[in-house]
């Protein structure tokens, strides 16, 4: 980002980036639960329950892109190693121990509205003071909103199978 376009925004820079970088870390734990859930989870609708995590897990890696592409345009540097993602995190990580189906929803659904709350946050943060961050984080919550509608309804269509 140019220098007039950092010089614009009416609102810490610095803090703004330890905030990208919270959920820098989020998605990359997103990305990996997602996708180390559809590798192990057992259970009735086992194949539709996996389309869906490694569709969730593609967007959270596409998130994990757009965060770190602000950050870099902020004049930040993205969390280097992932080590520190937990040092970071917001949200935390759920490891799929137990790979029941229902186990894994749920933990993945706990993750969504997390990262519902994150991106609410950084939108009411940056809202009439940095338009780019604000749009971002808006199309992100959007994302995380239907992820988190996606799963509740697998586990709806879990209920009718029995």
């Amino acid at each position: 980002m140019g220098t007039k376009g950092i010089e614009i925004l009416d609102l810490d820079v610095n803090e703004l980036i330890k905030v990208l970088n919270k959920a820098l870390a989020d998605e990359w734990l997103a990305y990996y639960q997602y996708w180390i859930g559809a590798k192990v989870i057992t259970g009735p609708m086992r194949g539709e329950a996996v389309t869906e995590l490694i569709e969730h897990a593609n967007d959270e890696l596409r998130h994990a892109d757009m965060v770190a592409e602000r950050i870099n345009q902020l004049g930040g540097t993205p969390i280097l190693n992932p080590k520190e993602w937990y040092d970071h995190t917001n949200c935390g990580y759920d490891a799929p121990e137990d790979p029941a189906i229902k186990k894994i929803l749920a933990q993945n659904i706990k993750g969504e509205q997390c990262a519902i709350q994150v991106y609410k946050d950084i939108a009411d943060m940056t809202k009439d003071k940095d338009v780019t961050t604000y749009e971002m984080a808006l199309e992100i919550m959007k994302d995380e909103i239907e992820h988190e509608d996606d799963l509740e309804q697998l586990v709806e269509d879990l209920k009718q199978v029995g």
